[in-house]
């Protein structure tokens, strides 16, 4: 059965208390679902700026878009995954990824690796989040049982499974990185690669009890006079996406949409 869509907005831009409250209510007033915050160095904290989110609306949900697992120690997530979920009063949504940008590892003296150890550590600090949040005896408690719904994001095939086995919310990326451009310089995945990563994710969720929630972060969003054919000629296009499109709330970054469709 369909469920319905919702719609997030990634939060990029920390000025102030006063400020960053007036976004998130502003996003609030405009009917967004989720606000969501990155995982980047030179960007807000995550979790202490989801507080403040939270805090300041009533009706969205509140979530990571998504964690470098990188940063993270499993135990440490767990704490503030409970903590944050507990003083938001069961509004948190965790996503996570695997990183994509090495300088920001260097720069925080921790190990890059390749893209395979780099999936095992995701892979573990998945499996550990699991463990501990659903004992009972883990300090403090998340408000949602067994844990916050889980966001894995990403294209490749191990990314995939481990949604598939793992994620209440299975994220699809809308871009990669562009060959020989400097890192973080994106490209937009073309439509066809993205409907195979879609139809593989199907094939590996086939035996899950509940089909999970599917998301796509949209990339750009083009105004034309044409209709669709004024935007064929973004796909190839080599843009700098790791901030998403700034639209409609000054320094939020572009609209996340979960297709609540299975």
């Amino acid at each position: 059965m369909p469920r319905p869509f919702r719609f997030g907005i990634n939060m990029v831009t920390l000025d102030e208390g006063r400020s960053w409250r007036q976004k998130c209510r502003r996003a609030e007033e405009l009917g967004y679902d989720v606000l969501l915050v990155p995982d980047h160095l030179g960007m807000p904290a995550p979790f202490p700026a989801l507080i403040a989110a939270a805090e300041a609306t009533e009706r969205p949900r509140v979530g990571t878009f998504v964690l470098n697992a990188g940063f993270w120690n499993p135990a440490l997530l767990a704490r503030e995954v409970a903590s944050v979920d507990a003083l938001t009063g069961g509004r948190l949504e965790l996503g996570l990824g695997t990183g994509y940008v090495r300088a920001e590892h260097e720069s925080a003296g921790l190990p890059w690796g390749s893209p395979g150890q780099r999936v095992d550590h995701l892979t573990r600090t998945v499996e550990e989040l699991d463990r501990l949040l659903a004992d009972s005896g883990h300090v403090p408690q998340p408000a949602q049982r067994p844990r916050p719904p889980l966001l894995i994001g990403g294209n490749g095939p191990r990314m995939l499974r481990l949604a598939a086995r793992h994620a209440e919310i299975a994220a699809f990326t809308g871009g990669r990185q562009a060959p020989g451009k400097p890192e973080g310089v994106l490209e937009l995945l073309p439509p066809d690669e993205l409907a195979v990563s879609v139809a593989r994710y199907r094939e590996f969720a086939a035996g899950r009890p509940e089909p999970a929630e599917l998301n796509i972060l949209v990339q750009q969003v083009l105004p034309t006079e044409g209709g669709r054919g004024g935007g064929r000629g973004a796909g190839g296009a080599d843009r700098d996406l790791r901030h998403g499109v700034r639209k409609r709330v000054d320094g939020c970054g572009g609209p996340v949409v979960g297709s609540r469709y299975e």
